[in-house]
């Protein structure tokens, strides 16, 4: 499977990618299985060749605050594997994946100098959107985090129909309202809101959009 645009394979050559590949050993995890544990203290990191996952942590009462969802050429547990800490999140499946797992990446990193600059430059990517999630908790209502979190993912995995554009939702009502900071009643009722007004179609595990620029309006 070709890798995402913006994911880590996304910016390495054939030769490097290969080189990555034959330096870890490929592993499959079934739907809802637990790649990583917040908390655990392991060096492997994971290159996502198939499938999606989502890295999460929870708070001091349990609940779950969804961080980020991954695809394929995702580079996941890097920051672990480089400064020794404990794992920051819980990776989890949202659907079958397939992965290479490479246990020594900082000897591929000192091989390849070129990658262990794209690195920096992805940590600092992932950092921007963590600060730019963080404004959107403070500026925008639960209406407005759910139509940018469903615009991410047409962008990310969107396929245009005649009705829209269409997307095959990993998550779940909780998962979403998990990765908007609300609660799973007030992710309904956004997704009402945003039905009503001709905006979206929402099915099981899926989403169709019909009016993109207006899902944007309703985002701002």
């Amino acid at each position: 499977m070709n890798p995402e645009p913006g994911e880590f394979t996304s910016m390495l050559t054939p030769a490097e990618t290969t080189a990555l590949h034959a330096a870890g050993r490929p592993r499959k995890w079934e739907r809802g299985a637990t790649v990583m544990t917040e908390g655990d203290v392991s060096d492997w990191v994971l290159l996502l060749t198939e499938g999606r996952v989502k890295c999460s942590s929870h708070t001091s009462s349990g609940t779950e605050v969804v961080l980020a969802i991954r695809g394929p050429g995702a580079l996941i547990g890097e920051m672990s594997a480089i400064d020794g800490s404990p794992r920051s999140t819980t990776v989890t499946s949202l659907e079958p994946i397939a992965g290479i797992v490479v246990q020594d990446f900082t000897g591929y990193l000192r091989e390849h100098g070129r990658v262990a600059v794209l690195l920096m430059q992805l940590v600092t990517a992932k950092l921007r959107d963590s600060d730019r999630k963080r404004i959107e908790y403070g500026a925008f209502d639960t209406t407005g985090r759910v139509a940018t979190r469903l615009i991410e993912l047409a962008e990310r995995y969107g396929e245009k129909t005649n009705a829209g554009v269409r997307v095959a939702l990993p998550l779940s009502q909780d998962e979403l309202a998990g990765w908007t900071g609300a609660s799973r009643e007030a992710v309904s009722k956004a997704l009402r809101s945003l039905r009503d007004r001709g905006l979206i179609e929402t099915g099981r595990r899926r989403v169709v959009i019909h009016d993109l620029e207006g899902l944007r309006k309703r985002a701002r």
